[in-house]
């Protein structure tokens, strides 16, 4: 299996991924990437894996329908390009012989999901659209911090070397952030340093990992100490003494929707 991301506009990717016959892509909001990787690979698009209904996600979807063989697999509570085949958490669907289990991951918008896949031979694949970045999150448009405060944590639950393919190139800024809030954090600060080098050679700084984000990613770590006392110092009129995570969340992510 071969996994590429295709850039789109600014900052998003498209995931493709293909055994070298079949490819699938996910978030296709640009159709002329996919086509030029698939006529490029030789490629046949087997399916189209949506993860919610922004356009910059959904966008490219009816312009390929007339290079597409199979189904276009959609959240269930969403607005979607019709015709799409509607996908609620626990289903799971079969493309290149490889099975992806749906979750349900609220928050960003009501109805997003993420596609979790193991694949033989190499480490699992995550799809998790604009519900987890790289040391960052979604902004909550629809959903409420106890929603994406549990969908983060369901995928930072995910096997360690799981690869996290985001829909954003977002690192740089959010690890900005991601210091600010906790500095004396080395690992933060070793892969933002990896992160700033990737970038400058010009590659992506996805897929990242599982494992890394439940390291770096202050999302993802808002019952620790660190983070709790950085979000009562940034909001004390606001929190309690001892703060819930849900309330950690809710500040950070207020707090990050500002940070420039």
């Amino acid at each position: 299996m071969t996994l590429t991301p295709l850039s789109a506009f600014d900052d998003n990717y498209l995931w493709l991924l293909d055994n070298g016959r079949e490819a699938l892509v996910v978030d296709p909001g640009d159709a002329a990437p996919v086509v030029a990787a698939l006529d490029a690979r030789g490629l046949t698009l087997a399916g189209i894996l949506l993860t919610h209904h922004h356009g910059d996600h959904v966008g490219g979807v009816n312009a390929l329908r007339e290079r597409l063989q199979g189904p276009v697999y959609g959240p269930a509570h969403e607005k979607m390009p019709e015709p799409v085949q509607r996908l609620r958490g626990g289903d799971a669907v079969e493309l290149l012989g490889l099975r992806l289990a749906v979750l349900d991951v609220p928050g960003h918008t009501a109805g997003h999901i993420a596609y979790f896949a193991t694949v033989p031979g190499a480490d699992p694949l995550l799809f998790c659209g604009d519900t987890l970045f790289s040391a960052g999150c979604g902004r909550l448009f629809e959903g409420t911090p106890a929603q994406m405060h549990a969908s983060l944590q369901a995928l930072a639950a995910l096997p360690q070397q799981t690869r996290v393919c985001c829909a954003h190139e977002y690192t740089l800024a959010n690890l900005r952030f991601a210091r600010e809030v906790d500095p004396a954090n080395a690992a933060l600060a070793a892969y933002a340093g990896w992160c700033e080098a990737e970038r400058a050679a010009g590659r992506p700084t996805l897929p990242g990992r599982v494992g890394t984000e439940r390291l770096i990613n202050p999302f993802l770590r808002c019952a620790e100490p660190a983070l709790c006392d950085a979000a009562r110092r940034h909001a004390p009129l606001k929190l309690p003494a001892v703060p819930s995570p849900v309330d950690v969340f809710a500040t950070l992510r207020e707090w990050k929707n500002g940070f420039r």
